[in-house]
């Protein structure tokens, strides 16, 4: 049994479907305060924030798994959207370019320490205006990193891929599996 140290949905299902048992609490960390020259970075100091902030709050006497993502597009860091305006402002950055989700996750206990921080580019054709507002109206956007979703609104539009889609989903559950 695992705790997952994040509220996100996403993460939560990526575990039930590789039959983890874990329980799920979040961790608030103000990442305002982050100072990262690179994506990378900011997805690093993010995670070990957290993971310091969670081991307070919950100690290790069961393994701890922490995770962040980020999205970058075009040299930006694309946080969550503040509203409709700036959701479509950071997807239409996106839309015909080249997207890296970046996730980075501790897992942690008395005996084990693990970090990874991997990276998943997608590129992707020009978004349709409709599809868009469509997917802008639903709200699906909310609280996604990039208010991106490659498993849902992103998908038909994704040309080719480098890396692991849990990656971008959020957990890169195969390089988790080893140690759960």
């Amino acid at each position: 049994m695992i705790l997952l140290a994040s509220s996100s949905q996403t993460r939560a299902m990526i575990l039930k479907q590789h039959n983890i048992k874990f329980t799920q609490h979040g961790c608030d960390f103000d990442e305002e305060s982050i100072i990262a020259s690179t994506p990378k970075n900011f997805v690093y100091q993010a995670t070990l924030g957290k993971y310091e902030e969670c081991k307070k709050k919950y100690g290790l006497d069961t393994p701890l798994l922490v995770a962040d993502t980020v999205v970058t597009s075009c040299g930006e860091i694309l946080r969550k959207a503040k509203d409709r305006d700036d959701a479509r402002r950071i997807l239409e950055m996106q839309s015909g370019n080249k997207v890296s989700i970046i996730t980075c996750m501790v897992l942690s206990s008395s005996s084990l320490y693990l970090l990874d921080i991997s990276s998943t580019d997608y590129f992707f054709k020009t978004f349709d205006k409709k599809s868009l507002d469509n997917y802008l109206d639903s709200d699906e956007w909310r609280g996604k990193a990039g208010a991106c979703m490659v498993e849902g609104f992103c998908k038909p539009y994704i040309k080719s891929t480098r890396g692991l889609e849990s990656t971008a989903m959020g957990l890169s559950i195969e390089k988790l599996l080893p140690y759960v």
